[in-house]
């Protein structure tokens, strides 16, 4: 049974990740920063001061609301917390091993293109949100294919199948990158660093896990907000601590990178030639699977938060993928490639970290420098990632299935969800990444459908922002959403918060 589907998935996932999607992906990411101008590094002071820098100098940005919706640092903290799992610390252990040092850049590359990506999904999510029967903002991929791709002459059978499709994909994702294969990472590490069983491991999941969603996006948001940035913090510590301790060696990591993503040189026993399309490919997937630019899953929890501006979501989107990739895995990469795991001159592990296995290339580092304190540290880090990964795609999961069967069907989701929970902590390894790796694939191709049909849409919406927020033009109407009745809605709720910001200055 399982060799069948393993055999089924290997055909799909050889599709969905060929170099068509790929280069889809790539297409994408290129096209929105060509459009935005390049927003990410023009703006680059402003987006930063806006979000992250905003976190203790604006209440409005971290205050609990009354509503059903949530608060924008609610939101980047349970979209973090979906996209800060196994991939920043297994995934890029994984793209090393398969595809050298040099799968790094490509993962950086991915990321800094992915970031307009991203910004582009969260704008499309705010433009198209509405509220469902429970006062909550839903919105995402499968509501701006609908209304907005499918709002074009002719397409409307054509949007809604697509967003079908994509809250179709988007429900097994949940299961795959957002459930078992975090779960098998979680278990494993567990089971190397104290010796516990994977299944009674499970079994703690199961109730930690289902004790959480059974709360709904309220409950996630809350646990999830003083939750990620606690546990990435202390993470970033760990390695922090590592790379000091092997600061010369960083400049021939660094070194190893570039010549590992260009040089036309063997990988992992490929012949000569081929380690250049391994790294991009291994660099290029396994980025995705750690940011999740292109998927159309973090706008999900990004469409619920309390923004008024389109724009300013989709900046904490940039964030995002900013300090998902470019910070978490760079230091992971980082760690791992500076501490002998890997031969810098062939790109291939060394005999020592072959023998305890891709998976465990970040303990392994960690337990060199600081014992077993070190790798029950990162059984601890991986629990704590791939658990908030877990609490942050059962939204995701449970979005699709409202969209798909109702509000009042979620109830039905969340059990299923947790009894995967245990399937996942007995499943081979393997399997459940290649699994997730399809389900990722899968997801993206009407995603990005959805972001290049309505690109005219994000490139007009930045425009405006960027005339009324940034050069301060007078006599710019403001475009927050593509219905009338929120449009109006939103106007309203812009000139109250203007005017309390206006008083706040003259006080």
């Amino acid at each position: 049974m399982l060799q069948a589907i393993t055999n089924i998935n290997d055909t799909i996932n050889g599709l969905v990740w060929g170099w068509p999607a790929l280069i889809l992906l790539g297409f994408t990411g290129v096209l929105m920063t060509c459009l935005t101008r390049f927003y990410q590094i023009s703006h680059f002071r402003y987006w930063v001061s806006h979000t992250i820098g905003q976190i203790f100098g604006e209440k409005r940005i971290t205050a609990h609301t009354k509503d059903a919706s949530i608060s924008q640092f609610q939101s980047l903290c349970t979209a973090l917390a979906a996209t800060v799992g196994t991939g920043n610390i297994v995934g890029v252990a994984g793209a090393i091993a398969t595809g050298g040092p040099g799968a790094v850049f490509w993962m950086w590359l991915i990321a800094f293109f992915g970031m307009m990506t991203n910004f582009s999904e969260n704008v499309l999510g705010i433009l198209y949100r509405r509220k469902n029967t429970e006062g909550e903002w839903v919105g995402g991929a499968m509501y701006y294919l609908r209304d907005g791709l499918g709002g074009r002459k002719n397409c409307k059978a054509v949007g809604a199948f697509l967003a079908v499709l994509f809250s179709c994909f988007c429900l097994l994702a949940s299961f795959g990158i957002g459930n078992m294969s975090q779960v098998n990472s979680m278990v494993k590490n567990v089971n190397h660093a104290f010796g516990i069983p994977n299944l009674a491991v499970g079994v703690f999941l199961f109730f930690a896990v289902g004790l959480v969603i059974v709360g709904g996006l309220q409950r996630v948001a809350a646990f999830t907000e003083k939750l990620v940035p606690f546990m990435v913090i202390l993470y970033l510590l760990g390695t922090f601590i590592i790379i000091i301790m092997h600061i010369t060696m960083v400049p021939a990591v660094f070194v190893s990178i570039i010549k590992g993503a260009f040089a036309m040189k063997s990988v992992a026993g490929g012949i000569v030639g081929s380690g250049i399309a391994l790294a991009m490919k291994m660099g290029m997937k396994r980025g995705v699977f750690s940011n999740e630019a292109g998927l159309g899953s973090s706008v999900m929890v990004h469409s619920s938060s309390n923004v008024i501006e389109p724009v300013k979501q989709g900046m904490w989107g940039i964030f995002e993928v900013f300090a998902d990739t470019i910070v978490v895995c760079t230091l992971t990469a980082l760690t791992i490639l500076s501490c002998g795991t890997v031969d810098l001159e062939t790109g291939m592990l060394t005999e020592a970290a072959e023998a305890v296995g891709s998976s465990s290339l970040v303990s392994f580092a960690f337990e060199g420098t600081f014992g077993k304190a070190g790798s029950a540290f990162i059984a601890i880090a991986i629990l704590l990632f791939a658990y908030s990964t877990v609490l942050g795609w059962s939204h995701y999961g449970s979005k699709a299935f409202e969209y798909l069967f109702g509000t009042k069907a979620i109830v039905v989701y969340r059990v299923i969800f947790s009894i995967v929970v245990l399937a996942g902590s007995v499943m081979e390894a393997q399997l459940a990444w290649d699994i997730s790796d399809t389900f990722n694939g899968l997801m993206m191709i009407p995603n990005l459908i959805g972001v290049l049909a309505l690109s005219p849409e994000v490139m007009k919406c930045t425009q405006n922002y960027v005339e009324r927020r940034i050069l301060k033009k007078q006599g710019v109407e403001p475009i927050l959403s593509n219905f009338p009745d929120i449009q109006k809605e939103q106007e309203i709720r812009l000139v109250e918060r203007l005017k309390t910001l206006a008083e706040n200055e003259d006080a």
